[in-house]
């Protein structure tokens, strides 16, 4: 049996639900959605379900590195970027950068978000809800896939920035998360460096990257 905490109830996180459900009935499978009108049909699929914002969710109740199994973000925000965020904030300052210039040319097939963060992607194209991410081709093209995005990420260096990866693993096809380990790793990895970071969170295909410094707060 397996413990799962999805954030946000769309469309992703409701497929994510019933994916993880119809795998494995007896797992655990908690999914948290701010919007009320949404945690009501969510309720009616006998989910567990918590009416509140995700992140502040995470804040509040992900105390230690050994449960749930895996966290599974479904909103339109870089959630561990957020949450990291979030627990830096009682001790330091944190600044959030722009992606280098120089960086965003060496990044396939980059989009900007509004909140300084980057998304990027091997495909040029809209990639199949229920893709099994096989280890070295794509489905959609038949052909070898250019790049692991997050071993990619990860090896990427740029003076003055640390980068870390946040590694999503696919759970079914189309479902990818992580374990809360690999988020307070990242976080006390970040308490003692002494260079800004790129702090990604990446599967095999896919990105997203916020850069920031941290500071002692006075």
């Amino acid at each position: 049996m397996s413990t799962f905490w999805i954030i946000g109830g769309g469309r992703f996180g409701l497929q994510a639900a019933k994916s993880l459900r119809h795998k494995n009935s007896a797992s655990v499978i908690t999914v948290v959605e701010k919007q009320s009108a949404i945690c009501r049909r969510i309720k009616q699929l006998d989910f567990e379900t918590v009416c509140m914002d995700g992140i502040r969710f995470l804040t509040t109740n992900l105390a230690h590195q050994d449960f749930p199994d895996w966290i599974v973000p479904a909103i339109p925000l870089h959630v561990a970027y957020e949450w990291i965020k979030s627990k830096l904030a009682p001790i330091y300052f944190l600044e959030s950068l722009p992606i280098p210039d120089p960086l965003k040319f060496r990044l396939p097939n980059m989009i900007e978000g509004n909140m300084k963060q980057v998304y990027v992607s091997n495909a040029e194209f809209i990639c199949p809800d229920k893709c099994p991410e096989p280890e070295d081709i794509c489905i959609h093209t038949g052909k070898p896939r250019p790049r692991q995005m997050h071993a990619y990420l990860e090896s990427i260096q740029h003076a003055g920035y640390k980068s870390l990866v946040v590694r999503s693993r696919q759970l079914l096809p189309g479902v990818g998360g992580y374990a809360p380990r690999d988020l307070f790793e990242a976080l006390e990895e970040i308490m003692t460096l002494h260079t800004s970071v790129l702090l990604s969170t990446a599967c095999r295909c896919h990105g997203v990257i916020n850069a920031f410094r941290i500071s002692n707060k006075r």
